[in-house]
């Protein structure tokens, strides 16, 4: 059992004090040993599962390491970037930036985070007067490096969260862009849930003989995290849905389809069956993203459908149970997914709804995770017809619609009247027309009469 303590890590008391008011007392197996490595200088690869608190386990040492550069000085020049935190997704840049945040609370450190799908005008201007903690997207990143309004050049220590994810996103070259400008001494960090072939040869571009801590079987779940398959039919699916989230241990639930399509149309069914949903998808603005997230951790939003975009980048405390509507094809992507809930020590519960034709994706998912789920075959009690939709006999009964009458005329009364022909006297056939009466033909001036 393990029973160290965050004081027995050697943090400075201004740290230990935000940890207590923040309620945290026992470090997780990832902060445990990940902590002294950091603070002893090296380099670190750390190979963690989904929600074993690896943002707490970079976040604390950096901020201790830093703390002799911390200054109440207003001056910019006092508060150079001394720290880049480089995350795939804009919403696990906003939850890890609030983190360093709230964990240097009682030091004169600065931190801010930079993403894009927002007005890079509004970021100018803060990084203008200076942080000694950045978080960023890779793409903004390099937004700001071009337009001149960020320098590196005194970053002490390079943070990648969630590498093997940036890596399925394409940001290879810009890592390697933005690699390229950083101090070479430096210490570097990296974090990842997985470690693929590509994960080990990114982690020899840049880490310097490094640690190499695992605290988990690579791609494995959490054993506080309860699974259960439930094999229904596709177009069962929504009604078993319904049921699930009208459960009593459904109060806060994140509910994962494959598209952005999916997730809007469930979302407004849901709302229209009185269920409090909202969806988080790429589609969304990130004000309107941001809207979402802060509902649904208050409360007033009770269902959460997100895409995958979602997967990594949602940290909810205590989230009791995620639902996948739809199972990735990605065997990896259901480990990430269902990472969001069980996290820290917490029970979760994850429930997938598998259809015939997605089981082929289940047999790869249970060979990745080495596991074998619990199966349930769906019943689904369908409401009677006649309370889905109205029967054929029952339209055909109602009664015939009547246009109403207008309460006064519209128009003047003579209209309405029946036609009647105009009876006129005819002209005799016998009779011959009068020659004075026919006009002489035109005479065609010469000019225009044809030839011959």
């Amino acid at each position: 059992m393990n029973t160290v303590s965050f004081a027995d890590l050697k943090l400075a008391p201004q740290i230990l004090k935000a940890l207590d008011e923040a309620g945290y007392s026992t470090p997780t197996p990832i902060q445990a040993q990940a902590i002294p490595v950091v603070l002893s200088g090296e380099d670190l690869m750390a190979g963690a599962q989904t929600g074993t608190g690896k943002t707490a386990a970079f976040s604390l040492p950096l901020l201790q390491q830093l703390l002799p550069h911390a200054s109440a000085s207003t001056s910019p020049a006092k508060h150079p970037v001394r720290a880049l935190i480089l995350v795939p997704t804009r919403e696990l840049a906003v939850q890890v930036e609030e983190s360093v945040k709230m964990y240097a609370k009682y030091t004169n450190l600065r931190s801010l985070v930079v993403y894009g799908g927002v007005d890079i005008k509004t970021q100018t201007p803060h990084l203008k007067n200076g942080v000694e903690i950045l978080v960023a997207t890779p793409g903004r990143l390099l937004d700001h490096i071009e337009q001149k309004t960020v320098l590196l050049n005194q970053v002490q220590m390079l943070v990648l969260d969630e590498a093997d994810r940036m890596l399925d996103m394409g940001f290879m070259p810009a890592l390697k862009r933005i690699l390229a400008l950083l101090p070479r001494r430096r210490q570097s960090l990296m974090f990842s849930a997985t470690f693929s072939n590509e994960i080990k040869k990114l982690s020899e571009d840049f880490l310097i003989y490094p640690s190499l801590i695992e605290v988990a079987r690579s791609n494995a779940t959490s054993d506080n995290i309860k699974q259960k398959v439930y094999l229904v039919a596709s177009e069962d699916k929504h009604a078993l849905l319904a049921k699930l989230l009208k459960g009593d241990d459904a109060k806060q639930v994140i509910v994962f389809t494959k598209t952005k399509l999916t997730a809007s149309r469930l979302t407004r069914q849901l709302q229209r069956e009185g269920i409090a949903a909202d969806a988080i998808h790429g589609d969304r603005s990130q004000l309107e993203r941001q809207q979402t997230l802060e509902a649904f951790k208050q409360g007033s939003v009770s269902v959460l459908i997100a895409t995958d975009v979602a997967a990594r980048g949602l940290d909810i405390d205590h989230l009791p149970m995620v639902i996948n509507y739809e199972i990735p094809h990605a065997a990896e992507d259901y480990v990430h997914r269902i990472g969001r809930t069980g996290r820290a020590g917490a029970k979760g519960t994850a429930l997938s709804l598998v259809s015939p034709e997605e089981e082929r994706y289940l047999v790869e998912i249970e060979k990745l995770i080495k596991t074998t789920i619990e199966k349930e075959q769906a019943s689904v009690q369908h409401a009677p017809r006649g309370e889905q939709r109205a029967p054929r006999e029952s339209r055909e009964q109602r009664q015939p619609y009547h246009k109403p009458s207008p309460s006064k005329p519209a128009h003047d009364p003579w209209f309405d009247q029946p036609y009647v022909p105009k009876v006129t006297e005819p002209v005799p056939s016998t009779s011959k027309p009068d020659i004075n009466s026919v006009k002489p033909k035109a005479q065609i001036p010469a000019l225009f009469r044809r030839p011959g």
